[in-house]
């Protein structure tokens, strides 16, 4: 098996943001804790994955500050994983890509579910990115400052 490469050193912010979070059964899981899955059996029933699989990625969204443990809400002896504000401000990720996926993973007409306001009813619109002046912007209106790199030398006058 190969040893995977971290990336927690990256000057790169996606990088960083990948070695964090970025293997899809991470991203499942934090999916699901907003969804109001707090405990290990509930995580491992609802994702079908195998328990030593949901162990590591729990410890390690634990580790890197996305979850936190906590004690069973019911009294119960079992623990809870609840998100933390690290976690909570996955939020636009997760939006982000259940957006790209109905977008572009299902065929017209074809049924999945769908995020709706909390009144139940309204769908939640598109994200969009913005400028500091209100305008949509899209990759063409950005540009990536690189470590070392003057601001200036990356704009166009």
């Amino acid at each position: 098996m190969v040893k995977r490469l971290s990336m927690s050193d990256a000057e790169c912010p996606v990088a960083r943001a990948l070695d964090a979070i970025g293997d899809w059964w991470s991203l499942l899981i934090v999916r699901d804790a907003f969804d109001g899955v707090r405990r290990f059996s509930e995580f491992q029933k609802g994702l079908g994955i195998a328990k030593g699989i949901l162990s590591g990625r729990l410890r390690h969204l634990v580790a890197v500050g996305v979850l936190d443990q906590a004690p069973a809400s019911d009294a119960s002896a079992y623990g809870e994983y609840v998100l933390t504000e690290k976690g909570h401000s996955l939020f636009l990720v997760i939006v982000a890509l259940r957006q790209w996926g109905e977008t572009n993973l299902y065929a017209p007409g074809e049924q999945h579910s769908t995020l709706v306001e909390a009144d139940g009813l309204t769908p939640v619109p598109p994200i969009e990115l913005r400028s500091s002046a209100g305008q949509k912007l899209d990759p063409r209106d950005t540009r990536v400052s690189k470590v070392g790199q003057s601001l200036k030398r990356q704009c166009v006058p």
